[in-house]
């Protein structure tokens, strides 16, 4: 499988993207989108895929995220800059994560256990959610600068949306590795960003 092409680094900063606006979505509204919430999800649950849209399970599982970062790009003013902190926060911390194999390793050994629930109770259960804040909370949350979410403290300070939130952050690490391990570099956004509007033009037709 042919990895470092421009639409596979695309599909990733989607799932970025995604990540970032559920996890926007949650604070302030205290729900989400449920289809990119379970696209998330099952990203975290494909260690192993065939392509780079089988992580997130279709292309259109990725609708929301794919609008977002076209909107994110078009234009000199970034029309949203909380979703765009979280996605650059993501991005940094994933670099920060890529030299520490023990925190590695932790994110692995959990991610088998969310397999194995999400087999036994399905993969949006509590106790799959669960999982995946704790993992995040002993690992991407120990790395410095920590991502402050805003929000409705009212939603915020639900255990339920804060599982939540955390199991976005997660998948957004998660493609943010995708990104990364497909050619990604923060040099490639920079120059290459209207070969990535193009890209993000032609995801749209598809969907």
């Amino acid at each position: 499988m042919q990895l470092n092409t421009i639409t596979n680094q695309t599909i990733a900063l989607a799932g970025i993207a995604q990540a970032a606006a559920l996890v926007q979505q949650l604070a302030v509204k205290g729900s989400c989108d449920q289809d990119a919430f379970e696209a998330c999800v099952s990203s975290l649950l494909k260690i192993d895929s065939d392509s780079v849209i089988d992580v997130y399970g279709s292309l259109g599982a990725l609708t929301l995220g794919i609008n977002q970062l076209n909107v994110q790009m078009v234009g000199l003013k970034i029309p949203n800059p909380e979703q765009a902190r979280y996605s650059a926060s993501l991005v940094f911390l994933e670099n920060q994560l890529s030299s520490r194999k023990d925190l590695l390793q932790i994110i692995n050994t959990g991610i088998v256990k969310a397999q194995s629930q999400s087999e036994h109770f399905g993969p949006l259960h509590d106790n799959v959610l669960a999982n995946f804040s704790e993992i995040y909370q002993n690992t991407i949350s120990t790395l410095q600068p920590r991502i402050m979410v805003n929000g409705n403290p009212d939603y915020l300070s639900r255990n339920e949306t804060a599982n939540k939130i955390r199991t976005c952050l997660l998948a957004g690490i998660r493609s943010a590795i995708l990104w990364r391990q497909c050619g990604g570099t923060r040099w490639k956004f920079l120059f290459y960003r209207k070969k990535i509007q193009a890209e993000l033009q032609e995801l749209l037709n598809q969907i």
